[in-house]
């Protein structure tokens, strides 16, 4: 087993969490059980995810919920580019938590990566 608290990219995550929630406090109230719900949960799944996986005995699985946690990775870039398009959230203010998602992208990619290399 894996200690989750000592993985950079588990601490990464943890702070893009935080800033996710303050920035989904300013969409409209009508978007409180839509996008709201689904940007914040997924963005807690990618640490969740995270953290579950290393408490796994084995490596495969290890990997498996480290896929589950890119998947939610990948979806909360969607969310937030909705959040764009939709007029929600302006570039200038999306586009930087963006990049940091896309950042944690590449880390987890690169951990699984590690992770199927050496079992």
């Amino acid at each position: 087993m894996r200690n989750f608290r000592e993985l950079k990219v588990w601490k990464e995550a943890r702070i893009l969490v935080k800033e996710i929630y303050l920035t989904t406090k300013v969409l409209p109230d009508t978007e409180k059980y839509g996008l709201i719900s689904q940007i914040n949960r997924c963005s807690v799944s990618i640490t969740a995810n995270i953290a579950e996986g290393c408490g796994k005995y084995s490596n495969k699985d290890f990997v498996r919920f480290l896929q589950i946690s890119l998947g939610s990775a990948y979806e909360l870039e969607n969310h937030l580019i909705l959040c764009e398009d939709l007029e929600f959230i302006p570039s200038e203010n999306i586009t930087p938590i963006i990049k940091k998602v896309q950042r944690l992208q590449k880390q987890i990619a690169a951990l699984i990566k590690y992770n199927k290399q050496n079992p």
